[in-house]
């Protein structure tokens, strides 16, 4: 019989092996986010932070953006889709991407897509603001209406993940997804959101599920937290239910799109021992739940973690069994958070990424951390 597994009541951070296996955004972000203040060599976080500005990754996704601030002519690709005519990453995931890997928040080119994005969250009814589906929206209220709301919620979490997280304009969308989200899950719809429609199963578009993008807004925004806390039960609640098995559609007005964006119940697919298949996606989402302070709630993702955490040697590296490759996602939504590795042949390289978020979350946890 394995033996229970329980999430550490303190952590190892291997930050000299950092130093020498990782790619610079992960120690430039253990340095700053992970290390205590206390700790941290000041020389070196400025020798980083400047490296940073000359990081070949960084500066090619700002060479993308446009004049009008946007990358991808898109707002919500995380990947390129000949279904929904993103022939590049968009908006949304390259400012998010950019932040990630430890560029500056209050940079130029985040300056420069701001104003977009609080456009966005204004309700302002431009037609430019629905960007890639400006075209078939023309015909089409609910389409409209569909990708007003997603980009709204989209341009609130870049927003939240960036420098405003105080900005009342954000504080009053955060506060109105949460409130749309709560009325939700107490709503019959809750119960039962599938309808049929074009002969096929589909989300009822009454339904206000939380989507990646209404978590993370919520995640970065402790203020709007500690207004919430009923809420926040209610949603961890929520995402301690299994998802459905059932595979279904998104009706935004005449047009049927796969799921993307939306989450229904428990996204990890665990099973009983914590195990999971995609590595990348399990680590976006218990940060997340970290940082809503209910990793602990939901009952898989607290296995899930305590998992991760059994597989760190004891320099805190995570070495697990039999890995051969790095760690691959199923799941285009974390392209802007998986991997922060740069390019290379190193095995070290295959366990960068997740030492670096095992180490943050233990911080976000207030773990009381071994510094080696």
């Amino acid at each position: 019989m394995e033996r229970r597994l329980e999430i550490p009541s303190t952590h190892t951070v291997p930050l000299s092996w950092l130093y020498e296996a990782a790619s610079l955004p992960i120690q430039y972000r253990t340095l700053t986010e992970v290390v205590p203040e206390q700790a941290r060599d000041f020389e070196r976080v400025v020798q980083l932070r400047e490296a940073m500005l000359h990081y070949k990754e960084a500066l090619a996704i700002v060479r993308k953006q446009k004049e009008t601030g946007l990358w991808g002519g898109n707002l919500l690709a995380p990947a390129a889709s000949k279904a929904m005519g993103w022939k590049e990453v968009g908006t949304i995931y390259q400012y998010r991407r950019l932040l990630e890997l430890g560029w500056p928040p209050d940079a130029r080119v985040f300056r420069f897509a701001d104003r977009f994005l609080f456009r966005l969250l204004s309700r302002d009814d431009d037609p430019a603001l629905l960007v890639e589906f400006q075209r078939p929206a023309k015909t089409d209220p609910g389409l409209t209406l569909w990708a007003r709301g997603m980009g709204g919620q989209a341009a609130a979490a870049a927003l939240a993940r960036g420098a405003h997280q105080d900005d009342p304009r954000l504080r009053g969308a955060a506060h109105r997804i949460a409130s749309d989200i709560s009325m939700y899950l107490r709503s019959e719809v809750a119960q039962k959101p599938f309808k049929k429609a074009q002969g096929k199963t589909v989300l009822d578009p009454l339904a206000y599920p939380p989507t990646v993008f209404s978590v993370e807004v919520l995640a970065f925004m402790p203020a709007v937290q500690r207004e919430r806390a009923g809420f926040l039960e209610r949603v961890a609640a929520y995402f301690s239910i299994p998802t459905p098995r059932r595979s279904f559609f998104i009706l935004a007005g005449k047009k049927v799109l796969k799921p993307l964006f939306e989450v229904l119940g428990d996204p990890l697919h665990a099973d009983a021992q914590g195990r999971i298949t995609d590595v990348p996606f399990a680590l976006y989402w218990l940060e997340l739940l970290t940082r809503l302070g209910i990793v602990r709630q939901v009952p898989s993702a607290a296995k899930v973690l305590a998992r991760l955490y059994s597989e760190c040697d004891d320099q805190g590296i995570w070495s697990p069994a039999g890995l051969r490759v790095m760690p691959k996602t199923t799941n285009p939504v974390v392209y802007h958070y998986f991997p922060l590795e740069g390019p290379g042949k190193s095995p070290a390289q295959r366990q960068t990424d997740v030492t670096f978020r095992l180490a943050l979350i233990a911080r976000l946890l207030g773990m009381p951390l071994n510094i080696v």
